[in-house]
């Protein structure tokens, strides 16, 4: 039986995060559940995807930490490359521009745009060397048409949009894709108390939010051999919003 490729998904414990972990444990990955805080949330994951034959196992270390990302990255390398790595992890501390905190702006940042760096460049030369790799980049629609409030996590998703397109180019020709999902409003814990019921339907098209398999099952298909020929792309996944 030929060995599973490892797909690294931090913020793994999140809504969307466990719902893409999911995903890509039933297309027959082994999936490295991430997460910082909630290890526990994690490791209930692995759990239950254990408890289905699938391969799995959780992994914990703060993204923001370059020396803790590299000890963790290390150990998991140590059993062969990652190929397939879904930039999750985020967070958002809103604040009109006017009356933002520097912290504010700084963690934000912090998570979102240099916790990809931290995560993503010590993988890529071992996923350049088998010549198959797919790097997801969730981003935002924030980081795509901006959102009041939000001028530091619309900075780092258009960071993280920026950087994605750089990077594809750099690893095309290693048959390696770089892609970005952009959600719109998601149902869970990130929204939930922020984009009431009346909100959400005044705001998106199809009058609902959207779900975490959305994003999960876009994700399958980009790291699926049959996106080979998709990099270098954003997809909106937003109900008609934009």
């Amino acid at each position: 039986m030929d060995k599973l490729k490892r797909a690294l998904i931090t913020g793994g414990s999140g809504d969307i995060g466990s719902a893409i972990a999911k995903q890509l444990a039933e297309d027959g990955f082994h999936v490295i559940v991430h997460a910082n805080h909630n290890l526990a949330k994690a490791e209930s994951i692995v759990a239950d995807l254990t408890a289905q034959n699938l391969s799995a196992e959780a992994v914990q270390f703060d993204i923001t930490q370059a020396d803790a990302v590299e000890t963790a990255l290390n150990a998991l390398l140590e059993l062969g490359p990652i190929q397939v790595i879904v930039n999750n992890a985020g967070i958002h501390d809103d604040a009109v521009m006017a009356g933002m905190t520097a912290e504010q702006w700084q963690s934000v940042i912090d998570v979102s745009l240099n916790g990809f760096f931290n995560v993503t460049q010590p993988l890529l030369m071992p996923m350049i060397r088998t010549r198959w790799g797919r790097i997801i980049n969730i981003a935002s629609i924030a980081g795509v048409a901006g959102n009041r409030g939000q001028t530091n996590y619309a900075a780092a998703k258009a960071g993280l949009i920026g950087a994605s397109k750089s990077l594809a180019l750099e690893l095309a020709s290693r048959k390696i894709t770089v892609n970005v999902i952009a959600p719109g409003i998601i149902e869970g814990d990130m929204t939930q108390d922020v984009f009431p019921p009346d909100v959400i339907k005044k705001a998106v098209p199809m009058q609902r939010a959207g779900q975490p398999d959305d994003i999960a099952h876009a994700v399958s298909y980009l790291a699926s051999d049959k996106a080979g020929y998709i990099t270098r792309q954003v997809l909106n996944i937003n109900g008609g919003m934009i």
